[in-house]
């Protein structure tokens, strides 16, 4: 088999073989098959896509490259979720403690994110003391305990998709649906997970811009996942505007704290409730998907969920007591209110420019070297479709520096103004389910 044969035939718009998708993956990762070929064929497949079977067998391709996750001795149907990416996306924070309260185990691997604010694990070490670093066995007996516990991500987890998506990076070849597709599900599958809840987030802060191409990747990455016998789901979720208020890692954790006491905002909660009630049906605690989401807000309401993410806190090493005492947790030396120049109602909040306001003030990475601020970011006080004064305050910036002008001046290009009143965008477009 020659590499320059599969390049030719895919750039033809022929299928390829299980075979020939195997011997580049295989090929790719050991490095017998050099860059410049693995190019030709992302751009091959890039403009000739791939039909069903190529999708799934370069998905199962990039799980065998490296190590998979056995999670068979943790009890129950284990659940994971994946959100495509957003600003403000807080849901983890929420859902996690959430579905293990009604208990549902919650086995989770998180990274460290690049781009406008940390990942999960990021925010998490906002509590003083929380750890990630967890033995395979001590993550099992956490799982089997709390129902729920977070650990960093294996270092040799689908070692293909971290070396295509680098190269992804720099030839033009990221926005490809097969390409996306099988990247997001090759790490879902190999983490282990019984049952798959994809949050596909579609607009201005979100990767894919249109309803129509969020609904074909989510389409294709659920079809993926229940032909290799993991029940998969799709929630195609707005990100035209940041979802909650806060965007920033201790701002994201006080308001998740919020959100589990039931006086969170209404957009976060709504989908909270939406892809955890998916999450509690397929684990089989509900006989339908109404019965899970009433089981998770009288969770809410006993103050059960809240509970389990101060245990959960508490068994990773994390100090609790900030859940009761919010000031325990990083704070900003400065909160700067950004005032309306109109008057109005909010028409456009550009959540990818006000994520990268954000960045700007240190809540996120630009590199894998950047140092995060836990305690920095912003608090929307509107959101698209709320009515607002000129002078009245649109946002609040948590700064540890007082010169942010150029932060100031992006976050008023991102915000739009209109005189005539403006209906709210919908939160969720469409769920897609097999």
């Amino acid at each position: 088999m020659r590499m320059i044969d599969i390049i030719e035939k895919k750039r033809d718009g022929y299928e390829l073989t299980t075979e020939e998708i195997q011997f580049f993956i295989k090929g790719y990762t050991d490095g017998t098959i050099p860059d410049y070929q693995a190019s030709a064929l992302l751009m091959a497949i890039y403009f000739q896509g791939m039909n069903h079977r190529e999708r799934k067998d370069l998905t199962m391709s990039m799980v065998h490259s490296g190590d998979q996750v056995d999670l068979s001795k943790i009890e129950g149907i284990k659940v994971d979720k994946h959100s495509t990416g957003g600003v403000g996306d807080t849901t983890t924070l929420v859902l996690g403690p959430l579905v293990a309260s009604v208990g549902v185990p919650v086995a989770k691997m998180s990274g460290r994110g690049l781009g406008h604010t940390g990942g999960t694990i990021d925010k998490l070490e906002s509590f003083p003391g929380f750890h990630v670093e967890l033995t395979k066995d001590e993550f099992i007996q956490l799982v089997n305990e709390q129902k729920i516990a977070v650990v960093g991500q294996s270092g040799n987890l689908t070692p293909a998709d971290k070396k295509l998506y680098a190269l992804r990076d720099v030839t033009g070849t990221v926005n490809s649906i097969p390409l996306i597709a099988s990247s997001i599900m090759s790490k879902k599958i190999a983490a282990g997970a019984d049952c798959i809840v994809l949050d596909v987030k579609v607009g201005s802060g979100a990767f894919m811009k249109n309803v129509a191409d969020a609904k074909e990747l989510a389409e294709t990455m659920v079809e993926i996942g229940n032909s290799v016998g993991r029940k998969t789901m799709a929630v195609i979720s707005d990100m035209d505007q940041p979802l909650g208020f806060a965007i920033g890692n201790a701002l994201e954790v006080k308001e998740a704290i919020a959100t589990l006491k039931g006086t969170g905002p209404q957009d976060l909660t709504e989908l909270c409730l939406t892809l955890g009630s998916q999450m509690v049906y397929l684990a089989k605690k509900a006989e339908s998907v109404d019965e899970a989401r009433q089981m998770l807000i009288s969770a809410i309401q006993s103050g059960k969920a809240l509970e389990k993410m101060k245990s959960f806190i508490t068994s990773q090493g994390g100090d609790a007591t900030c859940i009761d005492d919010l000031e325990k947790l990083p704070q900003a030396k400065y909160k700067i209110e950004l005032p309306a120049k109109a008057s109005g109602w909010i028409e456009k909040m550009m959540a990818d420019k006000i994520g990268l306001a954000a960045m700007q003030l240190g809540a996120g990475r630009e590199t894998k070297e950047s140092k995060i601020d836990l305690a920095v970011g912003i608090v929307l006080n509107k959101k698209v479709g709320d009515p607002i004064e000129q002078g009245e305050s649109i946002l609040t910036i948590y700064s540890n520096s007082e010169n942010i002008e150029e932060v100031k001046n992006l976050l008023y290009h991102s915000i739009k103004i209109s005189h005539s009143k403006i209906s709210p965008p919908p939160l969720i477009h469409e769920i897609i389910s097999k």
